[in-house]
């Protein structure tokens, strides 16, 4: 499950890392689905059901939204990994501001996010945390949470 800010790599992410292996759930591509929440639960239901990994990518921002995802994957005998993409926001800003059409959202939506957003831990489920921090400066790395 990625964890962060509009705008912080995460569906780059999932592409350079995951594309070839993991199905990807994403809200961002459920643009007229009227239920968001209920059509991401079938395709991540139907995927663990075939054995099929998942990225489930979205802000998921606070262990409130989480703790459905984190209980539907332990359903399933999932292993539950959280990445939290640790990016400021000025570099989110940035890059949400390069973006065309629909990728782009309102500033006060980085904002929102950003009020809501707690890192995940462990005691939420999730068998392991990893940290993908990232600026315009440094580039990007990964850090293990134990």
């Amino acid at each position: 499950m990625f964890v962060g800010l509009q705008g912080a790599g995460k569906s780059t992410w999932y592409r350079q890392h995951f594309a070839a292996t993991h199905a990807h759930v994403s809200k961002d591509l459920m643009r007229s689905n009227r239920n968001k929440e209920r059509r991401q639960r079938q395709l991540i239901e139907g995927a663990l059901r075939e054995g099929i990994s998942v990225v489930v990518d979205n802000t998921n921002p606070s262990p409130e939204v989480r703790a459905p995802l984190v209980e539907l994957g332990r359903a399933h005998g999932a292993r539950l990994v959280a990445v939290h993409f640790d990016v400021p926001l000025a570099v989110c800003e940035e890059r949400n501001r390069r973006r065309e059409g629909n990728a782009r959202v309102p500033d006060i939506a980085l904002h929102a996010t950003l009020a809501k957003l707690a890192p995940p831990t462990r005691e939420e489920g999730f068998d392991e945390v990893v940290v993908v921090r990232g600026d315009a400066r440094h580039g990007t790395s990964v850090h293990r949470v134990l």
